[in-house]
């Protein structure tokens, strides 16, 4: 049996976009790829409307709390997927980069958020079937 490959999310500040690639990944493909995420300027807390979002499917984001991409992230993950381009990341990607681009959804409210939740959805899912 093969190692699950370690996919890596990053936004900004690792409270929404990439929390949201991270969780859904998780979701839709347990057991088959290792998510996690990072920010480049992490905020406090993931927001909120966000983690209202992913419990709307189900995911319990509780224990979610944002955290900063370091360089040993970048080279332990086989597949980096940055939720906006050119974001200064803190190191080389090694392997797979995927870039995608998503608007902040910082100042959103539901509406808007359960459309950018079901847009990454839908990135993820193609995602899980390539990787």
């Amino acid at each position: 049996m093969s190692t699950p490959p370690t996919v890596l999310f990053i936004c900004q500040h690792n409270a929404g976009r990439s929390q949201l690639g991270a969780h859904l990944l998780e979701h839709i493909a347990p057991g088959r790829a290792n998510a996690t995420s990072g920010g480049i300027a992490p905020a406090e807390h993931i927001n909120p409307v966000m983690a209202e979002a992913l419990g709307e499917l189900g995911i319990d984001t509780s224990a979610a709390v944002p955290r900063p991409v370091t360089a040993a992230d970048l080279a332990a993950a086989d597949i980096v997927v940055t939720m906006k381009p050119g974001l200064a990341l803190p190191g080389p990607v090694t392997r797979r980069l995927v870039e995608w681009e998503f608007p902040d959804p910082n100042s959103w409210g539901i509406d808007g958020v359960r459309d950018l939740r079901d847009g990454v959805l839908e990135k993820v899912r193609a995602l899980a079937l390539d990787a």
